[in-house]
C-alpha cells in the first residue's frame, strides 16, 4: 500500500491551482493520466470539481476526511476546498470543473456517487469536446444532460473522518499501519494514558463515529482498494484480519449493499469500457 499511515496535516496555506481551459463555459471538462503512486500536492480550485477515473483508483484528502474513489464511483468537490490525491495504480482521471451557476443543486460538502454507465459515458464525451465547445449547441445539451444526471447520482459512504488533535491522529496513524491487528480500545486508550471512556468521547466529538466504527471504516476503504486493485477476496479477508472470507463478504455486503465478488465485476466491466 502507498503510505496508508500518513496522515500529515495538509497546510493551511496550499496555492490555487488554476482551471486550465476555457473558463468563460459554465463547465471546464479535462482528461489527465496519472502513473501509479503519483501524488497531487496539496491545492484547491476556484471551481466546483467533479473528480472521476475510468481506470485505477484514488485516495483523495481534506484536511478532515480521506475517501477511497475507484473507477465505478466519483468525488464530488466544492469550490475552495484544500484537497490532496494519491493515485494506486496508472489512473486516467476525467474531471469536470463547474462554475458556481453550473453547480446549483450539488451539496454544499464533499461526497462519494456512485456512478451510473450513463454518466460514465457522458463523462467521457465531455472530456473530447473542444475547448471552445459551444455552450448553445448539442455539445451544450450534452453538459446539460450531464449534470442533470449527476444530480441524480446516489451517495456512497466511502469516506474517512479524520480527527483534528495530534494525539488522536497520531493513534490513526498507528492503526492504518497495520489493519490486520485486532487491538481492543481499553489497549489504546492506555497508551495514551486516558480511559476507554474518555476516548470514546473524543474520538467521537472530532469524528462524528466511534472510534470502533472508524476501524471498521478504515478496513472497509483499504479492501476496496485492494479488490480494486485485483487483489483476491480472501487475501484482502486474511490480510485485513478476518477470521474468514465470509466474515469479511458480510461486514462488506452489510457497507455497501453488495458482496465483494460482485464489487470487483462492476469494477472489472468498467475496465473493460474503458
Amino acid at each position: 500500500m502507498d503510505s496508508p499511515s500518513r496522515l500529515t496535516r495538509l497546510p493551511a496555506g496550499a496555492p490555487e491551482s488554476p482551471v486550465q481551459g476555457d473558463n468563460a463555459r459554465g463547465i471546464v471538462p479535462r482528461q489527465t493520466t496519472y502513473d501509479r503512486g503519483h501524488r497531487i500536492q496539496p491545492h484547491w480550485h476556484s471551481r466546483a470539481q467533479f473528480i472521476f477515473a475510468v481506470a485505477g483508483t484514488m485516495r483523495v484528502r481534506t484536511p478532515r476526511h480521506a475517501w477511497i474513489v475507484p473507477p465505478s464511483r466519483a468525488l464530488w468537490m466544492p469550490s475552495h476546498t484544500v484537497h490532496e490525491i494519491q493515485m494506486h495504480g496508472v489512473v486516467e482521471m476525467h474531471s469536470l470543473y463547474l462554475n458556481d451557476a453550473s453547480a446549483t443543486g450539488m451539496p454544499d460538502s464533499c461526497v462519494v456517487l456512485n456512478v451510473t454507465p450513463l454518466v460514465r459515458e457522458l463523462v467521457v464525451r465531455a472530456v473530447e469536446l473542444p475547448v471552445h465547445y459551444d455552450e448553445d449547441g448539442d455539445d451544450g445539451l450534452l453538459m446539460r444532460l450531464l449534470m442533470a444526471e449527476i444530480r441524480r447520482l446516489p451517495h456512497c459512504a466511502l469516506d474517512l473522518p479524520l480527527p483534528a488533535s495530534a494525539d488522536l491522529t497520531k493513534l490513526c496513524e498507528r492503526v492504518l499501519t497495520d489493519l490486520s491487528t485486532r487491538r481492543p480500545c481499553g489497549l489504546d486508550a492506555g497508551h495514551m494514558k486516558t480511559s476507554s471512556r474518555t476516548l470514546y468521547r473524543r474520538f467521537l466529538k472530532e469524528t462524528g463515529i466511534t472510534f470502533a466504527r472508524w476501524k471498521q471504516q478504515a478496513r472497509l476503504l483499504e479492501s476496496i482498494r485492494r479488490l480494486a486493485g485485483g487483489v483476491a477476496v480472501t487475501t484482502v479477508a486474511l490480510d485485513l484480519g478476518y477470521e474468514s472470507p465470509s466474515a469479511f463478504s458480510t461486514m462488506f455486503r452489510r457497507s455497501l449493499g453488495l458482496a465483494p465478488r460482485t464489487f470487483i465485476n462492476g469494477e472489472s466491466q468498467y475496465a473493460v469500457q474503458k
